[in-house]
């Protein structure tokens, strides 16, 4: 018989290491897990108590979390919001990141995975192209949730409101449910995190365009839902969204954050901090190279810039540079959206150096805005300047997918399969998207897939 006490104590421990709430009305459900934990551990309970306070047992941690989410969800829960998603929030996205052609979106409590797969599903089909990148990360204290998220089949109870169409699109139906369709599948990482503790990598700001958190703040305590407000906010890129339940509110003005409405869903925007001014450009020396005594820029700052670019802090990186690193310089304007000065740049690089596979490579990037022709000749003299480069076979991939030339497509795909695991690390933060080789070679490997099915 689990006594008062030690149940008072057990729903201090599960507050100081999960962060949640128990409801003192239900203290029957707690008092059981406590009783089963500590047998399981051949303890009494107040030995599994001592125990559980003492030191890190993430693994117990975890089986406590396993006993007491409460894991209902199903696919395009609270549909209202997915239309917001869909016809407001992603085209406006789309258009703001159409010089990077990457949106990444976060479910935050996922669950056994349906949220993390709705956002996919939704977002996928919205791409302007195929060589957009979608990226969706699900999180979640549970340990099996997760293990079914990444199974990713399901019951028909969990698509009882997935309309019919989406239904036939994206799932295929297996002897006891349906699978999610495996480009949706390739889209979702799954990690385990609970969020009463921080993780810098999962949470640098400014990473997500859009977040979803709902009916999980009402069971957090207060401490710790105000820190994980505070992380979704800062996480969110400017002007990226966050979504909470129908039961979270964070009033009317909550720091960071613009108040949203639309359609009867309330939303929320991260507020766009105003852009720095820039510094006068440097008058361009007569010469063709750099007097000799113009000292190089420092490794570590060169280091810290491309430290910032791969955590996506454009403005930050660019402001650290001197005139002099004009390949780095001229990526960071790609990504900032100032198309006609990083081509600029690029010809500058080519000017002074002659011909310059990385410079080609950036030139192609800022084309692919106005002329997709160009684009591919500077990706071919990129390739052909450094046979060994992966990236611009990547890029002529894609786009040679876009237009429909699915044989030219994977000629160009596989090579970039082949040439991907060998490529220099800091073309990959350069011209990666933001994105790592790993999840590159995926998108090859998926696109390089569907040329084949296609042809």
């Amino acid at each position: 018989m689990i006594g008062a006490l030690s149940l008072t104590r057990f729903r201090e421990l599960l507050q100081r290491r999960l962060g949640w709430t128990v409801a003192d009305n239900d203290p029957g459900q707690t008092a059981a897990v406590l009783a089963a934990r500590a047998k399981a551990h051949g303890l009494t309970d107040r030995e599994y108590l001592d125990r559980l306070a003492g030191r890190r047992w993430t693994a117990e941690i975890a089986e406590l979390a396993q006993a007491l989410s409460i894991t209902e969800t199903y696919f395009f829960r609270h549909d209202e919001q997915f239309r917001v998603l869909r016809d407001t929030v992603l085209p406006e996205l789309l258009r703001k990141r159409a010089g990077q052609r990457v949106l990444r979106l976060f479910s935050v409590g996922c669950s056994s995975g349906e949220e993390a797969y709705s956002l996919a599903i939704t977002a996928w089909p919205a791409r302007p192209s195929p060589d957009w990148i979608i990226s969706v990360v699900g999180v979640d204290a549970n340990r099996e949730m997760l293990h079914r998220a990444r199974a990713a089949t399901y019951s028909p109870w969990s698509l009882r409101d997935t309309p019919e169409e989406v239904r036939r699109r994206w799932f295929r139906e297996t002897g006891d449910g349906f699978r999610v369709h495996p480009d949706i599948v390739a889209t979702v990482r799954f990690v385990e995190h609970n969020v009463a503790g921080d993780d810098p990598q999962l949470w640098h700001p400014p990473r997500y365009d859009v977040i979803f958190c709902r009916n999980l703040l009402m069971y957090l305590t207060a401490e710790v839902a105000d820190g994980l407000v505070r992380r979704m906010t800062q996480a969110l890129t400017d002007g990226g969204y966050l979504f909470l339940g129908h039961t979270d509110s964070l009033g009317s003005h909550p720091k960071g954050l613009e108040l949203c409405h639309d359609g009867g869903t309330v939303y929320y925007r991260r507020q766009t901090a105003a852009p720095p001014v820039p510094a006068p450009e440097p008058a361009p020396a007569p010469a063709r190279e750099p007097p000799p005594d113009r000292p190089a820029p420092a490794a570590g700052t060169r280091s810290r810039a491309i430290g910032l670019l791969r955590d996506d802090r454009f403005a930050e990186a660019l402001g650290l540079l001197g005139p002099d690193d004009m390949l780095l310089r001229g990526v960071l304007l790609a990504q900032l959206g100032r198309v006609a000065e990083a081509r600029d740049t690029a010809h500058r690089l080519i000017d002074v150096g002659g011909p310059h596979p990385d410079a080609h490579h950036l030139l192609g990037v800022c084309h692919e805005l106005d002329c997709a022709d160009q684009a591919a000749g500077q990706y071919r003299l990129a390739a052909y300047l450094d046979p060994e480069f992966a990236m611009p076979r990547l890029r002529m991939g894609l786009l040679a997918r876009r237009h429909g030339d699915h044989r030219g497509a994977a000629a160009h795909l596989a090579s970039a399969l082949e040439l991907l695991p060998h490529e220099d690390e800091e073309r990959v933060v350069l011209f990666g998207g933001g994105f790592g080789r790993l999840t590159l070679t995926t998108l090859c490997r998926t696109e390089l897939e569907a040329c084949e099915v296609r042809g």
